[in-house]
């Protein structure tokens, strides 16, 4: 448990004014605002900021980390209350992280992890276990094809090169393979959470690989829509012939899984508002603010893809 203190000065600067009743201001480097399980996360922090009467200040980074430290640095010269960040990468955050506390403003990660030498540049982490979601990922195939016979042979399709749901996810499934020899990953790249990169790299997999793939399992709902459109094109029926699993919960996702093409899509929910801005006010009030915090998630099949359709937001 760490105590976040909102009102930290930096050398005598003057801040925002938390002591004479001003909003809290919350500077926000969002890694992309625009597509659709980021848009659902900026949308989530946008509608939370406005009821807890936080000023959010959101710059999208465009999937840059240039563009992302730039924000943080800018956010520290305008003397923002706390800065919350969802990281590009995990690497190569150390020279700005410093620079924010000796301006003694907070930093709260969300939904991605970093690699740092000293954990305490940040206060607390908010989203998904990725680890775990590779994980629940794995169990399932495994569970779902114990009377299958053969080797299973499997496609990877993973998310951007060097951050932390691919690095983590990867992990996970990994580990749980392991445990069963016949269960193999022949095929594995970056296909950088696109939709038609996704379609590209699995394209490249059947050519080389052709009906010996048995499994996709892809670090997210897009890329594995852009396999299911590759298996399609190959004449091989996604869903059954190769069976198609991912990471995301999104509508799109779910309608797949209705239309028979993707088997299994875990949860991994972008709606971290009202979890940040609960998380940014405890602290100000000078409440304990946990070190990690885990969303809450499910899983989506064949069984429950409709009902979880219903009030699906992303």
């Amino acid at each position: 448990m760490t105590v976040l203190c909102l009102a930290a000065c930096s050398g005598g600067s003057e801040r925002t004014g938390q002591e004479a009743g001003a909003p809290i201001v919350l500077g926000i480097s969002q890694i992309d605002t625009t597509a659709n399980w980021n848009a659902a996360m900026t949308e989530s922090l946008r509608a939370a900021a406005r009821a807890s009467a936080i000023d959010a200040r959101i710059v999208d980074s465009k999937r840059n980390q240039e563009n992302q430290v730039a924000a943080l640095r800018a956010f520290v010269s305008q003397h923002v209350d706390a800065i919350a960040f969802s990281p590009v990468v995990e690497s190569g955050w150390e020279t700005v992280l410093r620079e924010i506390r000796s301006a003694g403003i907070p930093v709260i990660l969300m939904d991605r992890t970093i690699e740092v030498s000293d954990e305490s540049l940040y206060v607390s982490l908010i989203g998904s276990d990725f680890v775990e979601e590779g994980r629940r990922a794995a169990r399932w195939l495994l569970e779902h094809t114990r009377d299958v016979p053969g080797e299973i042979d499997i496609a990877e399709l993973q998310g951007t090169v060097g951050s932390g749901p691919a690095n983590d996810r990867k992990q996970g499934f990994a580990e749980i393979i392991a445990a069963e020899p016949r269960y193999r990953i022949i095929r594995s790249e970056s296909a950088n959470f696109s939709r038609e990169r996704g379609k590209q790299v699995m394209e490249s997999f059947l050519e080389a690989e052709g009906r010996r793939i048995r499994v996709l399992f892809a670090h997210s709902d897009t890329m594995a829509l852009g396999g299911i459109e590759a298996i399609e094109a190959a004449g091989i029926k996604p869903g059954s012939e190769i069976l198609v699993i991912s990471i995301e919960g999104s509508r799109d996702g779910l309608n797949a899984i209705v239309a028979g093409k993707l088997n299994l899509s875990v949860e991994c929910s972008p709606l971290l508002g009202p979890q940040l801005t609960a998380t940014v006010k405890d602290a100000a009030a000078g409440h304990s603010v946990p070190r990690r915090i885990v969303t809450q998630e499910s899983a989506f099949t064949r069984e429950n893809a409709s009902h979880g359709l219903e009030n699906r937001k992303y």
